[in-house]
């Protein structure tokens, strides 16, 4: 596989830029330095202290595993005392960005990296978003066709969606021809029936987007050792459940809480990922119109945007009946992760690098430790050909970066190159002179041989323009060829004027390259941890210590 893999952070805010580099005021928000083994173990030794084998097993009970062998690690996980490093991603048609493929293997090169820190099992567990309501951000999915253009593949079914959680939703008849509009726009080669299939099997009627893009990510990804939890899944609704109405209790409490980080965060200098509103609960409460925020109303609870006054016994005795109908918002679902799994690390994205600058006094309050925020990897793919119009244009891969009109004007060039230019002008000017002193000469011996001196001036003149035609319309040629291998470039590389990874699909890649793709990137995803001399970490709590 001749790809070029450029692996890097993703970029952000002021913020994420200084906690990526270690800043200390940007360390401060945060539970340790996620480069030393040491924030590691300080995390494990907490969470070991609060999981004995009883609540591991609770936990797995609330954990997908895809194969066999995730099933033996978890069964591990349980009897030896292990740990999970946790990413997650609301579901996306056909499996939706790039950047998901890229925090799911961050995690399990993170986790592989751990048990050699802890001497004890740490499986990546990925958490679907399924609960999410947004349809706008998972109804559709970007990628590049065989020629080369940017295509927008949507789901719309007409159903009456609303503002339903993407795991209430099944998927109707519409998905069929859309999965096919998706499948039409890739090479046919050895790889894409296999994919194909696994796409079939997934987006089909009766799924939910949620069960189709685990189903995909399972097949992907199981072999490399993930396993998966779905957000709306009754163990894990029914796990949550104590900490869910410590939420509904404590809510004046944890907007003052989080309002003082927001005021501290503003004060050192950075923005605030996620906005505290008045009266806000981190909660979300499904009712008959949809999923809703979850205020605070004197004595009782309203819903944002049905206005809809609710009791808190109202409230649990519907999440008794239905565990689904509560749910936690951004904020408190990473808290959620901690209470239920022996969570040491979560694997972020920048904008939830951001945001859980805002979470380690919540996580306290809960009597949780946060994990150490680890940030996922980035990538820029460049295929062969891309690379060949690159170095064709002399441009970098910042270049692409600019505005397609700015860099159109430095890469073509409007007029005629000044040597051709002066070397027409100047053969015009030899041929006038030449004609004329022709022409002198000439009349000597004849008057009348004027005329046909003449004439053979005007045919030179003319072949002459001819000529410089020519040369403009090759110009011409060349530009239009250079403008169409620049937005080729820029379509794989910034399609929507952004990187690749936030919005082009996996499987761009997956059916042109198999799973060597994915082998490729696993390889390149080497997580290296200061302070990680020792095989065995001296970890307090309940079970033996493996290497």
């Amino acid at each position: 596989m001749n790809l070029d893999l450029l692996v890097g952070h993703p970029s952000g805010s002021r913020l994420v830029a200084d906690y990526l580099t270690r800043h200390p005021s940007a360390l401060a928000f945060f539970q340790g330095d996620p480069t030393l083994a040491a924030s590691y173990t300080a995390a494990a030794e907490a969470v070991a202290a609060r999981f004995d084998r009883a609540a591991r097993a609770r936990a797995v009970e609330c954990v997908h595993a895809p194969t066999t062998a995730v099933r033996a690690r978890l069964d591990r996980l349980v009897e030896e005392g292990g740990f999970f490093v946790t990413t997650g991603q609301q579901p996306g048609l056909f499996t939706g960005p790039l950047y998901s493929v890229y925090k799911a293997l961050t995690a399990v090169r993170l986790a592989g990296a751990l048990e050699d820190v802890l001497g004890r099992p740490v499986i990546p567990l990925f958490w679907v978003a399924s609960e999410d309501h947004d349809w706008r951000e998972v109804d559709h999915t970007w990628t590049v066709s065989v020629s080369n253009e940017l295509r927008r593949v949507a789901l719309d079914d007409g159903s009456e969606r609303g503002d339903r959680p993407v795991h209430r939703v099944p998927m109707g008849e519409a998905i069929k021809p859309v999965l096919e509009e998706f499948l039409s726009l890739f090479p046919d080669n050895d790889f894409k029936p296999a994919c194909a299939r696994r796409l079939r099997s997934a987006y089909a009627p009766g799924n939910s987007l949620g069960e189709a893009f685990t189903q995909v990510l399972a097949d992907w990804l199981g072999p490399l050792g993930m396993a998966f939890v779905d957000a709306s899944s009754l163990p894990l609704k029914r796990a949550s459940r104590t900490l869910f109405t410590a939420v509904l209790d404590g809510a004046t409490e944890q907007e003052a809480l989080l309002g003082r980080t927001a005021e501290r965060l503003r004060a050192a200098g950075y923005h605030v990922q996620v906005p505290i509103l008045d009266g806000g609960v981190n909660l979300f409460f499904e009712g008959s119109s949809g999923r809703e925020r979850v205020y605070r109303s004197g004595g009782n609870f309203r819903l944002r945007h049905s206005g809809e006054l609710l009791a808190r016994r109202r409230i649990l005795a519907e999440s008794d009946a239905d565990p689904r109908v509560l749910s936690p918002n951004v904020l408190l679902r990473p808290v959620v992760e901690g209470a239920v799994f022996p969570v040491v690390s979560y694997v972020a994205g920048p904008g939830e690098i951001a945001y859980f600058a805002q979470l380690r006094d919540l996580f306290d309050l809960c009597g949780i430790r946060m994990p150490v925020v680890h940030p996922r990897f980035s990538v820029t793919v460049i295929e062969p050909k891309i690379r060949k119009v690159l170095d064709k244009l002399d441009l970098s891969l910042q270049d692409l970066a600019r505005p397609f009109g700015e860099l159109a004007g430095r890469v073509v060039q409007d007029d005629v190159p000044e040597g051709v230019r002066q070397a027409l002008a100047d053969l015009r000017g030899g041929i006038g002179r030449g004609v004329e002193e022709l022409s002198r000469a000439a009349a000597t011996l004849d008057p009348t041989l004027k005329g046909p001196a003449k004439h053979v001036r005007t045919v030179a003149f003319d072949a002459l323009e001819q000529m410089r035609k020519k040369i403009i319309h090759s110009l011409k040629r060349e530009k239009q060829t250079k403008l169409r291998q620049l937005e080729k470039a820029q379509v794989h590389l910034y399609p929507r004027g952004g990187p690749q990874e936030r919005s082009l699909n996996a499987c761009y890649y997956l059916i042109r390259y198999g799973r060597e793709f994915l082998d490729a990137l696993h390889d390149r995803f080497s997580v290296r941890l200061a302070g990680n001399e020792s095989r065995a970490a001296n970890i307090a709590g309940v079970g033996s210590l493996r290497a």
